[in-house]
Protein backbone atom coordinates (compact mmCIF):
# COMPACT_ATOMS: atom_id res chain seq x y z
CA UNK A 1 0.00 0.00 0.00
CA UNK A 2 1.24 3.30 -1.14
CA UNK A 3 1.08 5.98 1.81
CA UNK A 4 -0.05 8.75 -1.25
CA UNK A 5 -3.21 10.31 -1.43
CA UNK A 6 -4.61 12.63 -4.39
CA UNK A 7 -6.94 15.49 -4.29
CA UNK A 8 -8.40 16.02 -6.91
CA UNK A 9 -9.87 19.62 -8.19
CA UNK A 10 -11.01 21.71 -10.77
CA UNK A 11 -9.84 24.53 -12.28
CA UNK A 12 -11.92 28.11 -12.27
CA UNK A 13 -15.52 28.17 -10.15
CA UNK A 14 -16.69 30.37 -7.18
CA UNK A 15 -14.76 28.53 -4.35
CA UNK A 16 -11.18 29.08 -5.18
CA UNK A 17 -8.64 30.82 -3.37
CA UNK A 18 -5.92 33.24 -4.77
CA UNK A 19 -3.43 29.84 -5.29
CA UNK A 20 -6.46 28.68 -7.69
CA UNK A 21 -7.27 25.91 -4.84
CA UNK A 22 -10.12 26.12 -2.53
CA UNK A 23 -9.10 27.60 0.55
CA UNK A 24 -9.11 24.35 3.13
CA UNK A 25 -7.60 22.54 0.25
CA UNK A 26 -3.60 22.72 1.88
CA UNK A 27 -4.85 22.64 5.48
CA UNK A 28 -5.78 19.23 4.61
CA UNK A 29 -2.59 18.45 2.32
CA UNK A 30 -0.56 19.45 5.52
CA UNK A 31 -2.58 17.65 7.78
CA UNK A 32 -2.28 14.36 5.92
CA UNK A 33 1.62 14.90 5.66
CA UNK A 34 1.79 15.43 9.47
CA UNK A 35 0.13 11.85 9.43
CA UNK A 36 3.34 10.41 7.80
CA UNK A 37 1.64 10.48 4.59
CA UNK A 38 2.26 12.21 1.16
CA UNK A 39 -0.93 13.90 -0.47
CA UNK A 40 -0.48 15.48 -4.03
CA UNK A 41 -3.37 17.92 -6.18
CA UNK A 42 -4.08 17.44 -9.08
CA UNK A 43 -6.51 19.44 -11.57
CA UNK A 44 -9.39 16.95 -13.42
CA UNK A 45 -9.90 17.65 -17.04
CA UNK A 46 -12.27 15.57 -19.44
CA UNK A 47 -9.21 15.41 -21.91
CA UNK A 48 -6.64 14.34 -19.25
CA UNK A 49 -9.24 11.36 -17.21
CA UNK A 50 -7.13 8.47 -18.79
CA UNK A 51 -4.04 10.01 -17.96
CA UNK A 52 -5.35 11.19 -14.55
CA UNK A 53 -6.56 7.21 -14.34
CA UNK A 54 -3.18 5.71 -14.95
CA UNK A 55 -1.20 8.23 -12.71
CA UNK A 56 -3.32 7.51 -10.34
CA UNK A 57 -3.65 3.93 -10.26
CA UNK A 58 -0.05 3.47 -10.05
CA UNK A 59 0.76 6.18 -7.58
CA UNK A 60 -1.99 6.33 -4.72
CA UNK A 61 -3.76 4.46 -2.49
CA UNK A 62 -6.83 6.51 -2.14
CA UNK A 63 -8.54 9.91 -3.67
CA UNK A 64 -10.36 12.77 -2.05
CA UNK A 65 -12.55 14.56 -4.29
CA UNK A 66 -12.84 18.29 -4.07
CA UNK A 67 -14.90 19.23 -6.95
CA UNK A 68 -18.39 21.09 -6.87
CA UNK A 69 -19.53 18.95 -9.89
CA UNK A 70 -21.42 22.26 -11.11
CA UNK A 71 -18.00 23.32 -11.77
CA UNK A 72 -16.91 21.08 -14.83
CA UNK A 73 -17.52 22.61 -17.60
CA UNK A 74 -18.93 19.47 -19.17
CA UNK A 75 -20.85 18.19 -16.78
CA UNK A 76 -20.41 15.24 -14.06
CA UNK A 77 -20.65 12.33 -16.18
CA UNK A 78 -16.84 11.71 -16.89
CA UNK A 79 -15.29 12.88 -13.99
CA UNK A 80 -17.70 10.03 -12.25
CA UNK A 81 -16.93 7.74 -14.51
CA UNK A 82 -13.08 7.90 -14.06
CA UNK A 83 -13.79 7.93 -10.25
CA UNK A 84 -16.09 4.41 -10.40
CA UNK A 85 -12.90 3.17 -12.42
CA UNK A 86 -10.39 4.19 -9.78
CA UNK A 87 -12.25 2.63 -7.44
CA UNK A 88 -12.92 -0.29 -9.37
CA UNK A 89 -9.28 -0.57 -9.42
CA UNK A 90 -9.03 -0.85 -5.80
CA UNK A 91 -7.95 2.88 -4.67
CA UNK A 92 -10.18 3.58 -2.01
CA UNK A 93 -12.38 6.53 -2.72
CA UNK A 94 -13.86 9.70 -0.82
CA UNK A 95 -15.88 9.76 -1.55
CA UNK A 96 -17.63 7.46 -4.22
CA UNK A 97 -19.75 8.77 -6.89
CA UNK A 98 -22.52 6.49 -5.92
CA UNK A 99 -22.56 8.41 -2.21
CA UNK A 100 -22.47 11.58 -4.07
CA UNK A 101 -25.26 10.35 -5.75
CA UNK A 102 -28.03 8.81 -3.57
CA UNK A 103 -27.05 11.49 -1.07
CA UNK A 104 -26.10 14.20 -2.71
CA UNK A 105 -29.42 14.38 -5.01
CA UNK A 106 -32.61 15.93 -3.68
CA UNK A 107 -34.47 12.63 -3.76
CA UNK A 108 -33.35 12.01 -0.24
CA UNK A 109 -36.07 13.43 0.70
CA UNK A 110 -38.22 11.46 -0.95
CA UNK A 111 -36.33 8.42 0.66
CA UNK A 112 -36.55 9.66 4.13
CA UNK A 113 -40.64 10.70 3.63
CA UNK A 114 -41.37 8.05 6.26
CA UNK A 115 -39.05 9.12 8.46
CA UNK A 116 -38.32 11.74 11.71
CA UNK A 117 -36.29 14.04 9.16
CA UNK A 118 -38.56 14.32 6.03
CA UNK A 119 -42.05 16.14 6.08
CA UNK A 120 -44.51 14.01 4.97
CA UNK A 121 -45.92 16.25 2.32
CA UNK A 122 -43.10 15.93 -0.11
CA UNK A 123 -43.36 14.50 -2.95
CA UNK A 124 -41.34 12.91 -6.54
CA UNK A 125 -42.54 13.96 -10.23
CA UNK A 126 -40.79 11.15 -12.42
CA UNK A 127 -42.63 12.45 -15.82
CA UNK A 128 -43.27 15.42 -16.90
CA UNK A 129 -46.93 13.96 -16.76
CA UNK A 130 -46.82 13.27 -13.27
CA UNK A 131 -45.50 16.91 -12.76
CA UNK A 132 -48.32 18.55 -14.63
CA UNK A 133 -51.38 16.50 -13.65
CA UNK A 134 -50.07 17.23 -9.46
CA UNK A 135 -47.97 20.29 -8.90
CA UNK A 136 -51.43 22.42 -9.95
CA UNK A 137 -53.67 20.76 -7.05
CA UNK A 138 -50.45 21.33 -4.47
CA UNK A 139 -49.42 25.12 -5.32
CA UNK A 140 -53.30 25.73 -5.00
CA UNK A 141 -53.38 24.41 -1.48
CA UNK A 142 -49.94 26.44 -0.24
CA UNK A 143 -46.37 27.91 -1.30
CA UNK A 144 -43.78 25.09 -2.55
CA UNK A 145 -40.55 24.92 -2.98
CA UNK A 146 -39.79 22.84 -6.55
CA UNK A 147 -35.90 21.54 -6.51
CA UNK A 148 -34.09 19.99 -9.22
CA UNK A 149 -32.87 16.29 -8.29
CA UNK A 150 -29.12 17.51 -8.81
CA UNK A 151 -28.15 20.91 -8.51
CA UNK A 152 -25.58 23.19 -6.44
CA UNK A 153 -25.82 26.58 -5.17
CA UNK A 154 -29.53 26.97 -5.08
CA UNK A 155 -29.78 26.51 -8.74
CA UNK A 156 -33.32 25.14 -10.33
CA UNK A 157 -34.60 25.62 -6.45
CA UNK A 158 -37.74 27.74 -6.92
CA UNK A 159 -39.84 29.30 -4.15
CA UNK A 160 -43.49 29.07 -5.89
CA UNK A 161 -46.18 31.08 -4.96
CA UNK A 162 -49.61 32.58 -6.25
CA UNK A 163 -49.37 36.11 -6.97
CA UNK A 164 -53.36 37.14 -6.30
CA UNK A 165 -53.67 35.12 -2.93
CA UNK A 166 -56.74 36.31 -2.39
CA UNK A 167 -58.31 33.38 -4.47
CA UNK A 168 -59.22 30.22 -3.28
CA UNK A 169 -59.29 27.03 -5.14
CA UNK A 170 -60.15 23.91 -2.67
CA UNK A 171 -59.45 21.08 -4.27
CA UNK A 172 -59.02 22.42 -7.41
CA UNK A 173 -56.36 22.70 -9.62
CA UNK A 174 -54.59 26.12 -10.50
CA UNK A 175 -55.70 27.01 -13.84
CA UNK A 176 -52.74 27.03 -16.60
CA UNK A 177 -52.71 31.31 -17.10
CA UNK A 178 -52.61 31.93 -12.92
CA UNK A 179 -49.72 34.43 -12.69
CA UNK A 180 -47.11 32.97 -10.14
CA UNK A 181 -44.19 34.56 -8.63
CA UNK A 182 -41.14 32.64 -8.50
CA UNK A 183 -37.81 32.49 -6.38
CA UNK A 184 -34.92 31.48 -7.17
CA UNK A 185 -32.04 29.92 -4.45
CA UNK A 186 -29.10 30.59 -6.19
CA UNK A 187 -29.59 34.77 -5.97
CA UNK A 188 -33.02 35.33 -4.71
CA UNK A 189 -34.18 36.66 -7.96
CA UNK A 190 -37.85 36.60 -8.77
CA UNK A 191 -39.58 36.04 -11.82
CA UNK A 192 -43.02 36.47 -12.69
CA UNK A 193 -44.28 33.99 -14.89
CA UNK A 194 -48.06 31.70 -15.72
CA UNK A 195 -48.58 28.86 -14.31
CA UNK A 196 -48.17 26.90 -17.15
CA UNK A 197 -45.12 28.60 -18.39
CA UNK A 198 -42.73 28.15 -15.17
CA UNK A 199 -43.91 24.22 -14.93
CA UNK A 200 -42.22 24.47 -19.00
CA UNK A 201 -38.96 26.12 -17.78
CA UNK A 202 -39.04 23.55 -14.99
CA UNK A 203 -39.25 20.47 -17.52
CA UNK A 204 -35.81 21.31 -18.60
CA UNK A 205 -34.50 19.90 -15.48
CA UNK A 206 -35.87 16.36 -15.83
CA UNK A 207 -34.98 16.65 -19.58
CA UNK A 208 -31.37 17.62 -19.32
CA UNK A 209 -30.23 15.16 -16.25
CA UNK A 210 -33.02 12.60 -17.29
CA UNK A 211 -34.05 12.87 -13.72
CA UNK A 212 -37.02 14.02 -11.47
CA UNK A 213 -38.05 17.25 -9.51
CA UNK A 214 -38.52 17.15 -6.10
CA UNK A 215 -42.29 19.36 -4.34
CA UNK A 216 -41.71 20.39 -0.97
CA UNK A 217 -44.25 23.03 1.18
CA UNK A 218 -42.13 26.10 1.62
CA UNK A 219 -41.54 26.92 5.57
CA UNK A 220 -41.71 30.40 6.54
CA UNK A 221 -39.14 29.91 8.88
CA UNK A 222 -36.42 29.80 6.61
CA UNK A 223 -36.01 33.35 7.39
CA UNK A 224 -34.83 32.26 10.93
CA UNK A 225 -31.88 30.15 8.84
CA UNK A 226 -30.82 26.94 7.92
CA UNK A 227 -29.08 25.09 10.51
CA UNK A 228 -26.04 22.59 8.81
CA UNK A 229 -24.53 20.15 10.53
CA UNK A 230 -21.02 19.51 9.75
CA UNK A 231 -20.27 15.87 10.06
CA UNK A 232 -17.37 13.07 9.84
CA UNK A 233 -18.75 9.82 9.24
CA UNK A 234 -21.84 9.82 11.94
CA UNK A 235 -20.03 12.31 14.25
CA UNK A 236 -21.67 16.16 14.17
CA UNK A 237 -18.41 18.10 14.86
CA UNK A 238 -20.25 21.72 14.71
CA UNK A 239 -23.26 23.35 13.38
CA UNK A 240 -23.62 26.54 11.22
CA UNK A 241 -26.24 28.87 11.29
CA UNK A 242 -26.68 29.87 7.71
CA UNK A 243 -29.18 32.95 7.71
CA UNK A 244 -30.49 34.77 4.59
CA UNK A 245 -30.35 38.25 3.33
CA UNK A 246 -32.93 40.42 5.20
CA UNK A 247 -34.53 41.37 1.59
CA UNK A 248 -38.10 40.89 1.48
CA UNK A 249 -37.96 37.70 -1.29
CA UNK A 250 -35.10 36.44 0.69
CA UNK A 251 -35.49 32.41 1.23
CA UNK A 252 -31.92 31.27 -0.01
CA UNK A 253 -29.27 30.07 3.04
CA UNK A 254 -26.19 29.64 0.35
CA UNK A 255 -23.43 31.67 0.32
CA UNK A 256 -23.42 32.69 -3.38
CA UNK A 257 -26.97 34.54 -2.24
CA UNK A 258 -25.54 36.39 0.35
CA UNK A 259 -26.56 34.31 3.80
CA UNK A 260 -24.20 34.82 6.42
CA UNK A 261 -22.75 32.19 8.50
CA UNK A 262 -21.55 31.52 11.72
CA UNK A 263 -20.44 28.32 13.45
CA UNK A 264 -21.50 27.20 16.66
CA UNK A 265 -20.64 24.14 18.68
CA UNK A 266 -22.64 20.99 18.63
CA UNK A 267 -23.57 21.84 22.24
CA UNK A 268 -25.65 24.82 21.29
CA UNK A 269 -28.65 22.90 19.44
CA UNK A 270 -29.03 19.73 21.88
CA UNK A 271 -32.22 18.92 20.63
CA UNK A 272 -31.16 19.26 16.86
CA UNK A 273 -28.06 17.06 17.41
CA UNK A 274 -30.44 14.52 19.18
CA UNK A 275 -32.79 14.00 16.88
CA UNK A 276 -29.71 13.46 14.09
CA UNK A 277 -27.96 10.98 16.63
CA UNK A 278 -30.67 8.83 16.95
CA UNK A 279 -32.04 8.25 13.50
CA UNK A 280 -28.85 9.15 11.50
CA UNK A 281 -28.92 5.25 10.70
CA UNK A 282 -32.03 5.41 8.83
CA UNK A 283 -30.34 8.05 6.15
CA UNK A 284 -27.81 4.96 5.89
CA UNK A 285 -30.40 2.21 5.35
CA UNK A 286 -32.67 4.24 3.15
CA UNK A 287 -29.96 5.75 0.77
CA UNK A 288 -28.83 1.96 0.47
CA UNK A 289 -25.08 2.57 1.79
CA UNK A 290 -22.53 0.47 3.41
CA UNK A 291 -20.72 3.03 5.06
CA UNK A 292 -21.24 6.73 5.92
CA UNK A 293 -19.52 9.51 4.02
CA UNK A 294 -15.85 10.85 5.86
CA UNK A 295 -16.93 14.38 5.09
CA UNK A 296 -20.74 15.56 4.73
CA UNK A 297 -23.18 17.96 5.64
CA UNK A 298 -26.77 17.63 7.28
CA UNK A 299 -29.43 20.74 6.45
CA UNK A 300 -32.11 21.52 8.64
CA UNK A 301 -34.82 24.66 8.46
CA UNK A 302 -36.87 24.80 11.50
CA UNK A 303 -40.77 24.23 11.60
CA UNK A 304 -43.67 23.35 14.26
CA UNK A 305 -45.71 20.39 14.31
CA UNK A 306 -49.52 19.98 14.71
CA UNK A 307 -49.48 20.97 18.28
CA UNK A 308 -46.78 23.81 17.57
CA UNK A 309 -43.67 21.64 19.16
CA UNK A 310 -40.67 23.18 17.63
CA UNK A 311 -39.18 20.83 14.70
CA UNK A 312 -36.89 20.31 12.75
CA UNK A 313 -36.94 19.23 9.11
CA UNK A 314 -33.92 18.10 6.62
CA UNK A 315 -33.79 20.20 3.68
CA UNK A 316 -30.66 18.98 1.70
CA UNK A 317 -27.77 16.48 2.27
CA UNK A 318 -24.54 17.38 0.65
CA UNK A 319 -21.50 15.32 0.50
CA UNK A 320 -19.90 16.14 -3.38
CA UNK A 321 -17.69 19.16 -1.75
CA UNK A 322 -18.10 19.96 1.53
CA UNK A 323 -15.73 23.31 2.76
CA UNK A 324 -14.23 23.22 5.85
CA UNK A 325 -15.27 26.83 7.29
CA UNK A 326 -12.47 29.31 7.68
CA UNK A 327 -13.33 29.38 11.52
CA UNK A 328 -12.64 25.54 12.05
CA UNK A 329 -9.39 25.47 9.46
CA UNK A 330 -6.34 24.27 11.69
CA UNK A 331 -8.39 21.52 13.94
CA UNK A 332 -11.42 20.01 11.61
CA UNK A 333 -9.21 19.00 9.04
CA UNK A 334 -7.36 16.94 11.65
CA UNK A 335 -9.83 15.25 12.20
CA UNK A 336 -10.69 14.59 9.14
CA UNK A 337 -6.97 13.43 7.51
CA UNK A 338 -7.60 11.03 10.35
CA UNK A 339 -10.62 9.43 9.28
CA UNK A 340 -9.62 9.47 5.38
CA UNK A 341 -5.92 7.19 6.80
CA UNK A 342 -8.20 5.39 9.02
CA UNK A 343 -10.62 4.17 6.48
CA UNK A 344 -8.00 3.79 3.14
CA UNK A 345 -5.94 1.36 5.59
CA UNK A 346 -8.95 -0.18 7.25
CA UNK A 347 -10.28 -1.03 3.14
CA UNK A 348 -6.51 -2.37 2.25
CA UNK A 349 -6.45 -4.46 5.64
CA UNK A 350 -9.87 -6.03 4.02
CA UNK A 351 -8.69 -6.99 0.90
CA UNK A 352 -5.50 -8.48 2.47
CA UNK A 353 -7.81 -10.63 5.02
Amino acid sequence: MNKKIVIFEVEGGSDKWINGLRKDTMPIVKAIENLGWLCEVLYFRDEWKDEIYEYTKVHFSGFISRINPGNLPFGEDLYFETLRKLSESGIVAISHPDEMLKLGAKDILIKLKNTPFATEDTYGYQSIKEFRDSFPFRLAQKQRVLKQNRGSTGVGIWKVEILDDTKTYENEPLPLDTLVQCTEASDNHVEMHTLDNFMTLCEKYMAENNSMLIDMPYLPRISEGELRLLLIANKPIAVIHKKPTNSVDAFSATMFSGAKYTVFQTETFPNLIRLFEDNVHLILKNAKLKEYPILWTADFILDFDEIQNEKYVLSEINCSCVGIPEKLIGDFENAFASEVIKRIESNYSCKIK
